[in-house]
């Protein structure tokens, strides 16, 4: 399922600047066909630090001893067998945003760890990471991100989602620090804080149609 959602720049953001244009902005479930797309956007550095978004999937070891390429060989598999792993925010044609969400029992390490332990035995799905395109970073695109995000969840029977964005504690943070992304673009769609996992971690939780 595709999603389509038209983005007025010009909307306030948390720690992001003011546009006066309005842009449309499509967003995909990244399959087969979208690898490509996807690899266009994670470029040579493979997202942050060559990881390629395996870092909540493999063992830190693993992830690490990998390096770039290996990442990457193992996200390329993972597609080719069939999961999708997040979903893409496409600006016309090009590839500009990328956000993580799967089962949470699809994500070894973030269920091995201790800060982001389960809450309890609800089946949930896991918005783990953002990459977003220099380009259009600072335009509100991560809220969208989420609610397309979302919608996949909800189109695939899903019933709770669930989050860890970082605690802001500067005024300006580095796009690595908000991998998982920012309290406030979840808020806004809906999300509430159900843990305090950390001083820099929050868990947040949608419930779906009231579930």
């Amino acid at each position: 399922m595709d999603f389509r959602i038209q983005l007025p720049k010009s909307q306030p953001h948390f720690q992001e600047r003011t546009h006066t244009s309005v842009q449309d902005f499509t967003f995909h479930p990244v399959t087969k066909t979208r690898w490509q797309d996807l690899e266009h956007l994670f470029g040579n550095s493979g997202a942050f630090c060559g990881c390629w978004c395996m870092w909540w999937r493999l063992p830190r070891k693993e992830v690490d001893a990998n390096k770039s390429a290996g990442n990457k060989a193992a996200m390329h598999t993972l597609i080719e067998s069939g999961v999708v792993p997040g979903i893409l925010a496409y600006d016309g044609t090009d590839p500009v945003g990328w956000c993580a969400v799967a089962p949470r029992d699809e994500l070894e390490t973030l269920n091995r760890s201790r800060i982001l332990k389960r809450l309890d035995d609800v089946p949930v799905w896991s918005i783990t990471c953002f990459f977003i395109a220099k380009s259009h970073r600072n335009q509100g695109l991560m809220e969208h991100l989420i609610r397309a995000a979302v919608g996949h969840v909800k189109a695939n029977g899903g019933k709770v989602v669930e989050a860890y964005p970082h605690t802001a504690v500067t005024d300006r943070l580095a796009a690595v620090s908000v991998f998982t992304g920012l309290p406030e673009p979840f808020e806004r769609v809906g999300f509430q804080v159900c843990k305090q996992a950390s001083k820099a971690k929050v868990i947040m939780r949608l419930a779906i149609d009231g579930e």
